[in-house]
C-alpha cells in the first residue's frame, strides 16, 4: 500500500482511537466502498484516469459530507488524492481491515509498540510524511511555528550528541526503548503535536535516517505554513539587518516566503553556507580561499614550462 497513505492512517487511526470508534469507523469506510462499487456511474467518475484527481475528491466530498465522521471522510479523500484511480475501492476496503486490526490489537500494540514494516529510504519518509499531514491538519497556524521550531531544535540536538544519535539509530535496539529515549528527552516540554511526530519518526521512518527524517518535517511543516525553509551555517553569527536582508534575498530566489534556522560554524571562518531545497550557495570565506588555491594552483599549472634537456 501507498507509504504516505499508510502513515496518514496510523495517525487518524491514533484518532478515532482516542474515541473509541475505530470499529464503527471501519464499518463506515467499507460502506463507502460498497456504495462506490454498487453505482455504476459513480464508479466510472471514480475510476477513470481521465478525470482529475481534484473533480474525484470534489466528488467524493460532497458524497460523503454528513453521511460519514469526519475522518472516515479525510481518509477516502487522502486515498484518492495519493492513489491512481482505479485502486481506490481496494484501498478503502484495506483502510477497513487496518482500522479493525487497530480495535482488535490496540491495547497490546501500545503496552508493547512495534516498529512499522522496514521500508526504503524515501517511502519511509513518505510514511512518515503522510503521519505528519494527518496531524498537522488538526493544529491551528499558530500552533505550527512552535512545532516547526521543537523539531529543528530536536533534530539538531541529536545531530549533536554521538549516543543519542547513535542510540535512537540502533535498529536492533527496541522500539520502545527508543521511545523511552524520545519521551525522556521531550519530558512534556514539547507540544503534543511534537512529541507524536518525533515518537513516529522513531517508529515509522528509518532509524539511521533519523535526523534526515526530522529535518525533512521540518520542511513539511514550514511547507503547511507557506514557508520555505533555509538552513544557514554562519561562521559569527547573525544580526537583525543581515538577517533581514538574506531573508529577502532568499524569497526572491525562491519564489515564496523564506524561513531561517540558524547555526553556528566557526569553522567557516566568514560568511553563511545556505542550503534551501536543492538549492546550495557557500558564500563562506573558506569557499573562497579553496577556490582561490585552486585558481593559483591551475595558473601555476599552465605557465610552467618544463626546460628542454641539454644535449650532451
Amino acid at each position: 500500500m501507498n507509504p504516505a497513505l499508510q502513515g496518514y492512517l496510523a495517525a487518524v487511526g491514533e484518532q478515532l482511537a482516542e474515541a473509541g470508534v475505530l470499529t464503527d469507523a471501519a464499518d463506515e469506510l467499507e460502506a463507502v466502498a460498497e456504495s462506490v462499487e454498487s453505482h455504476a456511474e459513480l464508479m466510472r467518475v471514480i475510476s477513470d484516469t481521465s478525470v482529475p484527481a481534484a473533480a474525484r475528491r470534489g466528488v467524493l466530498a460532497d458524497l460523503l459530507a454528513g453521511k460519514v465522521r469526519p475522518e472516515v471522510a479525510d481518509l477516502v479523500t487522502r486515498a484518492s488524492a495519493v492513489l491512481p484511480a482505479a485502486e481506490l475501492t481496494t484501498a478503502l476496503h484495506w483502510l477497513a481491515t487496518q482500522l479493525r486490526l487497530v480495535a482488535e490489537h490496540g491495547a497490546e500494540q501500545a503496552a508493547h509498540p512495534v516498529a512499522e514494516e522496514v521500508l526504503g529510504l524515501m517511502a519511509s519518509r513518505h510514511r512518515v510524511a503522510g503521519y505528519a499531514a494527518a496531524v498537522l491538519a488538526e493544529v491551528s497556524t499558530d500552533e505550527l511555528s512552535e512545532i516547526e521550531d521543537e523539531l529543528f531544535r530536536f533534530a539538531r540536538t541529536v545531530e549533536s550528541h554521538r549516543d543519542l544519535r547513535v542510540a535512537l539509530g540502533d535498529r536492533d535496539l527496541p522500539v520502545g526503548v527508543r521511545l523511552g529515549v524520545v519521551d525522556d528527552l521531550l519530558g512534556g516540554r514539547s507540544s503534543t503535536a511534537t512529541g507524536r511526530l518525533v515518537r513516529y519518526t522513531v517508529r515509522g521512518g528509518r532509524a539511521r535516517d533519523i535526523v534526515g527524517t526530522l529535518d525533512m518535517l521540518v520542511e513539511e511543516v514550514a511547507r503547511a505554513r507557506g514557508w520555505r525553509v533555509a538552513r544557514v551555517r554562519s561562521a559569527d553569527g547573525i544580526d537583525d539587518a543581515r538577517r533581514t536582508a538574506l531573508v529577502d534575498a532568499l524569497t526572491r530566489l525562491a519564489g515564496a516566503p523564506v524561513e531561517l534556522q540558524v547555526t553556528s560554524e566557526p569553522s567557516l571562518l566568514a560568511g553563511v553556507v545556505v542550503e534551501i531545497g536543492d538549492l546550495f550557495i557557500d558564500g563562506s570565506a573558506r569557499h573562497r580561499i579553496e577556490e582561490l588555491r585552486e585558481h593559483v594552483l591551475a595558473t601555476q599549472a599552465s605557465t610552467f614550462v618544463p626546460h628542454e634537456r641539454e644535449e650532451d
